[in-house]
């Protein structure tokens, strides 16, 4: 059998580590050391990472519709830096992070009722993915979800959290389409609709029969 990874964690050393600010999300600036390929050892390597985490994210899926629900709502990553006829606010699939103590799969059913105000049954987990790990610490758990698309309306997010969310039901072929054209740009929509294109005959079986 083909072994593709020759190294692990404890490949890695961990040479200093500094807080250079602590908010909303951590910055960090490493120093490591890790093997290399062709045998021995890196010099010091010095890098800020950003630590956000983990993060919950939904396919929520209406398969008596063949439809999804995403929700819409502003970032200010796509509005600080600013891509030609792209807007800030973007269609993503309901998420959220993962706060100490929670599991994965408690935040994917609690954000669907506070970013879309639906109920998820059959929650199922799709993969689990590092988002930019170059310099950013994020493990997303993507999961997919049966609901009934009909629910799915109006304004949601909390007020504390400063969020102002729109849902949107949208047939899987047109979100699958729109994700082909670049209209649908933030990776973790993109990696759940294509999950979605190719498992959802077989989603739509099995709810069939539940």
């Amino acid at each position: 059998m083909l072994e593709i990874q020759q190294f692990g964690q404890r490949d890695v050393k961990i040479l200093n580590e500094e807080i250079l600010y602590d908010g909303f999300f951590t910055l960090k600036k490493i120093q490591f050391k890790h093997k290399l390929f062709a045998g021995g050892e890196s010099g010091a390597v010095t890098r800020e990472l950003l630590i956000k985490g983990a993060a919950s994210a939904v396919i929520a899926y209406d398969p008596k519709e063949d439809a999804v629900v995403l929700v819409e709502q502003v970032r200010i990553g796509a509005a600080y830096h600013p891509e030609p006829h792209c807007s800030p606010w973007l269609l993503e699939l309901i998420a959220g992070m993962v706060e100490k103590g929670e599991q994965p799969e408690d935040v994917a059913l609690r954000e669907s009722e506070e970013e879309a105000g639906i109920k998820v049954k059959n929650l199922l987990h799709c993969l689990s993915v590092w988002d930019s790990p170059g310099g950013t610490v994020e493990r997303i758990h993507l999961f997919v979800g049966q609901v009934d698309s009909s629910q799915a309306k109006g304004i949601h997010g909390l007020v504390e959290e400063h969020e102002d969310i729109r849902v949107h039901v949208v047939k899987r072929e047109q979100a699958y389409q729109w994700m082909c054209e670049g209209k649908i740009d933030n990776c973790t929509a993109v990696i759940g609709l294509q999950w979605l294109q190719l498992n959802y005959a077989q989603l739509q079986q099995r709810w069939q029969q539940a």
